[in-house]
């Protein structure tokens, strides 16, 4: 990691709380009755999965997956590789898959797709952050916390090269 590089806020804790909970009633609204089983994307969404669902008031499930295309690059290599996959069966359960991010799309689109093939009753997305500008596939997104510039974003679990995940605040990173 460069010494030079600053970070700058973009997303404030106090915001990303607000979001948190509007996403929270949103879920709770669609899901009360259907015991969701939510997959957490790994590692990025960690914390965004953890404050999501302690303000759900209801039974669900939790598993998570560990994809890969970026490595220790700033770019996605394009090639999506299953790290560590499901515990759980998604047929005929409700699936709410919880990401960080959605940037080029090629990730979620291919997990998404994965999902597909082992038919769930139903399968949603929620995202903390969507970087739109940046999309390659599209997706869609049900539940979105914010839509961001494209800009290199760390904090928030959101990381680089394994740092700045303990950051309360969604932040820039400039080199």
């Amino acid at each position: 990691m460069d010494s030079h590089a600053r970070l700058h806020c973009l997303i404030p804790r106090v915001e990303i709380e607000a979001a948190v909970n509007r996403l929270a009633t949103e879920i709770t609204a669609d899901y009360h009755d259907k015991k969701p089983i939510l997959i957490g994307i790994l590692k990025g969404s960690f914390i965004f999965l953890a404050d999501l669902v302690r303000r759900l008031d209801f039974p669900l499930e939790l598993d998570f997956v560990r994809l890969s295309s970026y490595g220790s690059s700033r770019k996605t290599s394009g090639t999506v590789e299953v790290v560590q996959g499901l515990e759980s069966s998604v047929e005929g359960r409700h699936v709410i898959v919880v990401e960080d991010i959605v940037d080029s799309g090629l990730t979620i689109s291919f997990f998404l797709n994965y999902l597909k093939k082992n038919a769930p009753a139903s399968l949603k997305l929620c995202a903390l952050t969507d970087k739109s500008s940046r999309r390659q596939v599209p997706v869609t997104i049900d539940y979105l916390g914010f839509t961001v510039p494209d800009k290199f974003l760390v904090g928030y679990g959101l990381d680089f090269d394994e740092q700045f995940r303990y950051l309360p605040d969604i932040c820039i990173l400039e080199e």
